[in-house]
């Protein structure tokens, strides 16, 4: 699966290291730190002007220089902010006595202009920090070369930067955080915004990714487009299934939209299936059933166009349905139901309690292996660890890699849920979503995605484009009504429906 030319491309760390070690070969030492350095200032300058009393004359900026590299494109940085008139203090590690000859070159640079340096080591340094109200903390600890957890007095200026009201900046990942994975280990600077150089990572968007990076913005560093590599990871976005959003034609009719059958809902459940077959109804699909596993409803009183019907029933076979989401309330009893929907010619898409039925069941998995038909799971870290053998914590340690697992085992497009949602299709390609909040974290809203999803497939688009759209249209949703106020806390699911209809035909138009 190729990337499209306007993708984000999302490096790992060995590729933005190959992509610096082909860089270096032609440039003179020291240039990529030099430009990072540069890149840096400016990113500061521009949050500067953005405060209510910009001032440069009066404006304070705290920068934290470690050991490494990231050290280094702090102290250019710093070079550049003193001798815009800004007034610097820079906090040296107390590791920093092992640097690189780059390292070397940017100190001596910063110590010859205004800025003002104190020894990370010394117990002065808290009390001066704390002493002063800063314009702006530049976080140049630990980039993307540090594996380890923070520790002694770095993690004690971690804690102590989190505990300041002004914008941080962190230059490449927030020192702490893990930017493959998003994972932070112990501590990590919580930023507000976060520039990152040549490419962008995973880990800014993923797990505590969002939590820590804040505002991304990528450095190119001016490196040869030649050299960068096709990235095996991208973010999320319109451009990547904006095509299937077109204005409906004149001449058509329900029959055009396709149909959804939502199979769930055993006693004391129902609710899950209404929300799932109502959002399906409400983002375009021609025609909505229900399949109760037990006695179905008479009708949903509040949506009376959906047909409630008997699972058992119903036939799954011959592209009666244009899509088939099986497992919201489903319950722990219909394993014969699942079968028979991997067993059917429909596009599937499995969420909640056929995730953890097909767990406990080796053969659905094996069935599902070698399904010919489009197949989507949409677990969350839970499920998504049942059908892996693993621990929520091992999921949530590398979700990437555990989506990914999960699509080639089971040769299926596998979304797995979360802050920063990872969508893997089989060949090991991976889209890390973008929109959505803590506003999604509440009941039901699985079960809309879910609705989402099958709609998008019943009304013919290909099982990798309804995913991405799917998640990112859940996502948006929710992002516009927090925007209105219906949130972050507090929102339903049921709130979703008509806000993702509305987005829906917005950008159709």
């Amino acid at each position: 699966m190729t990337l499209p030319a306007t993708a984000t491309p999302l490096y790992s760390i060995a590729e933005i290291r190959a992509i610096e070690a082909a860089a270096t070969q032609s440039l003179p030492q020291g240039t990529l730190m030099a430009r990072a350095g540069q890149a840096a200032a400016s990113a500061a300058l521009k949050i500067l002007h953005h405060l209510a009393d910009a001032d440069a004359a009066h404006m304070r900026v705290l920068v934290l220089a470690g050991p490494g590299n990231n050290g280094g494109d702090a102290l250019e940085a710093a070079f550049h902010l003193a001798g815009s008139g800004i007034e610097v203090l820079v906090w040296l590690a107390p590791e920093a006595a092992a640097t690189s000859p780059e390292r070397e070159q940017a100190a001596s640079r910063a110590r010859n202009s205004s800025a003002r340096f104190i020894d990370g080591a010394t117990t002065m340094a808290s009390a001066a920090i704390h002493a002063a109200p800063w314009n702006l903390i530049v976080d140049g600890l630990f980039g993307i070369g540090s594996a380890r957890s923070l520790s002694g007095v770095c993690r004690d200026m971690a804690q102590l930067v989190n505990q300041q009201s002004c914008p941080v900046l962190a230059l490449d990942v927030p020192s702490g955080l893990h930017a493959d994975t998003g994972v932070v280990d112990g501590v990590a600077i919580r930023a507000s915004h976060t520039i990152t150089f040549i490419g962008d990572k995973p880990g800014l968007h993923t797990a505590d990714g969002r939590d820590h990076a804040g505002e991304v913005e990528v450095a190119a560093l001016a490196i040869e487009p030649a050299l960068l590599p096709q990235a095996g990871a991208q973010l999320n976005g319109l451009h990547l299934f904006a095509r299937h959003l077109q204005p409906r034609r004149q001449n058509t009719h329900k029959g055009s939209y396709g149909s959804v059958a939502v199979i769930g809902g055993a006693t004391g459940m129902a609710g899950a299936p209404i929300l799932a077959a109502r959002t399906a109804l409400h983002a375009g699909a021609g025609r909505v059933y229900i399949g109760f596993p037990g006695t179905p409803l008479a009708y949903d009183n509040g949506q009376p166009e959906l047909m409630c019907r008997r699972a058992q029933e119903m036939d799954f076979t011959g592209l009666q349905f244009g899509a088939l989401v099986a497992g919201p309330g489903l319950g722990s009893d219909s394993v014969e139901l699942l079968q028979r929907a991997i067993d059917s010619d429909s596009p599937l898409l499995f969420d909640a309690d056929a995730l953890n039925l097909m767990a406990a069941e080796p053969e659905l998995q094996s069935a599902l292996a070698t399904r010919a038909g489009a197949t989507i799971l949409t677990p969350h870290p839970l499920e998504a660890a049942r059908l892996l053998d693993l621990t929520v914590a091992e999921v949530q340690a590398d979700r990437l890699a555990c989506a990914r697992q999960l699509a080639a085992q089971l040769g299926v497009i596998v979304v797995l849920k979360g802050s920063g949602t990872v969508i893997a299709a089989q060949d090991g390609s991976v889209v890390i979503n973008n929109t959505g909040s803590p506003a999604l974290a509440t009941a039901g809203t699985g079960d809309v995605l879910a609705g989402l999803c099958g709609s998008l497939l019943a009304q013919g688009w290909p099982e990798w484009e309804a995913a991405l759209g799917a998640v990112w249209l859940h996502g948006a949703a929710a992002d516009a009504l927090v925007a209105s106020g219906a949130g972050p806390i507090g929102l339903t699911a049921g709130e979703l429906i008509p806000a993702i209809r509305k987005l829906i035909n917005t950008l159709s138009a």
